[in-house]
């Protein structure tokens, strides 16, 4: 198996993915959870899934390439992503989208402290700093009442705490497993998670329900396979920052498609968010990477 080389640029490259994956499946799980509930949609979507990545699946060896040591580990990322994001779409019916995912961004507290205690990455003052723009520039995009977070921003937080645990589980698998591994069991995982929830609130689509449903499943498969791919070439602590970048691309689309706020304040706490986005990046020093054990395309 080759070593996957450390690169700031690769990893950013793979995060642009993420981010432009992301930004669709927030409108997508808006319109889909318009026409089906939650339960029903994560269902479908980690369904839809898994014939989705089937075909690459089939060219990397097929489910005998897709064998772990560490199943255990796997089930544990993804009873806590599937919380996670069960919140997130919930949270998505109940605020705005740019708040939503400005409060997600409190995830890079959460990883760092646990990247640190459990992974071993090292903590500088350049990594702090710039995450403490980037929440910042959060706090103005967010701008909570004087009575505290409101039942929608508290559910987004759950989600934020929720997407830190995975997002730590996701590094440590990747020092073993390949992207696609991780995926193929998320999938896997999570629609055996998603059956008994889904069955008990299932309605059948309408035909634009599906179109958003499909999007929905799409996005969410191969953001996950980029940021896999992502983390592989930088560390956690260097990689999640990077996704701030989807605050003002979000708050952008809600303006746009829902004519949501955005007012000075908000782009101010976006250029800070951004700010501290490029700080953490071009302040990152390269280390030395584990090998990989991503399987190689089976030659025909």
């Amino acid at each position: 198996m080759q070593q996957a080389a450390p690169s700031t640029a690769k990893a950013a490259a793979w995060m642009a993915g993420w981010l432009t994956l992301m930004l669709v499946i927030a409108v997508a799980g808006r319109e889909a959870t318009r026409d089906v509930a939650v339960f029903q949609l994560m269902a479908m979507r980690s369904v839809i899934g898994l014939l989705l990545v089937w075909p690459l699946l089939h060219a990397y060896g097929g489910l005998a390439a897709m064998r772990t040591q560490r199943l255990r580990d796997h089930a544990a990322r993804n009873v806590v992503h599937y919380g996670a994001q069960y919140a997130w779409f919930v949270a998505l019916t109940m605020i705005p989208l740019a708040q939503v995912v400005a409060i997600e961004f409190t995830m890079p507290i959460w990883t760092i402290v646990l990247a640190a205690a459990f992974l071993g990455e090292h903590i500088t003052r350049w990594k702090l700093l710039s995450v403490g723009l980037g929440l910042l520039g959060v706090g103005l995009v967010v701008r909570p009442d004087a009575a505290g977070l409101n039942t929608g921003q508290g559910v987004a937080l759950a989600a934020a705490v929720g997407f830190a645990i995975s997002v730590i589980l996701t590094k440590s698998l990747t020092r073993t497993d390949g992207a696609l591994t991780i995926i193929f069991w998320m999938l896997l995982v999570q629609s055996i998670l998603g059956v008994l929830p889904a069955l008990a609130v299932w309605r059948w689509p309408t035909a634009t329900g599906w179109a958003w449903i499909g999007v929905v499943a799409f996005c969410g498969t191969f953001s996950h396979y980029c940021m896999a791919r992502a983390l592989r070439h930088a560390e956690a602590t260097v990689v999640v920052p990077m996704d701030y970048l989807r605050v003002p691309l979000t708050a952008l689309a809600g303006w746009l498609v829902y004519a949501e706020r955005m007012d000075l304040l908000t782009a101010l706490g976006a250029a800070m968010i951004l700010g501290g986005n490029l700080l953490n990046t071009r302040r990152a020093a390269a280390h030395a990477r584990p090998p990989s054990t991503e399987p190689e395309p089976r030659k025909r």
